[in-house]
């Protein structure tokens, strides 16, 4: 994932939530908004309770693997991905197959949203 297609900033990671439109799984909850710019970004948050930093990054790193092999930046939202505890319980298959349906998920409703 490139750091173009990354929300990096917390003011922006605020205000995306603040919109309070969500999706929310076992594993992830996706917090949504129309894009900004004309690609789409995609931030990731993971808390403390899945351990310490170097989990923390591991379980990053997995996730912008999915990510990419997901998004094509295309899409018409921006996204903030925040990890639930449930993650490291399942496995990486589960866990990007969770992706994957929210994401068509995501994408069902945008479309729906367009159409009216």
């Amino acid at each position: 994932m490139k750091k173009k297609c990354r929300v990096c900033k917390n003011y922006e990671f605020s205000s995306i939530i603040q919109k309070r439109k969500y999706i929310k799984t076992s594993a992830f909850v996706f917090y949504y908004q129309p894009k900004k710019e004309e690609h789409a970004r995609v931030g990731i948050s993971v808390g403390k309770k899945l351990g310490n930093a170097v989990a923390r990054n591991k379980v990053k790193r997995q996730i912008r693997g999915m990510i990419d092999a997901l998004y094509t930046f295309d899409e018409a939202y921006d996204t903030i991905l925040i990890v639930r505890p449930v993650y490291q319980k399942q496995t990486f298959e589960q866990n990007f197959k969770e992706l994957e349906t929210s994401k068509r998920k995501l994408d069902r409703r945008r479309q729906g949203k367009e159409q009216r």
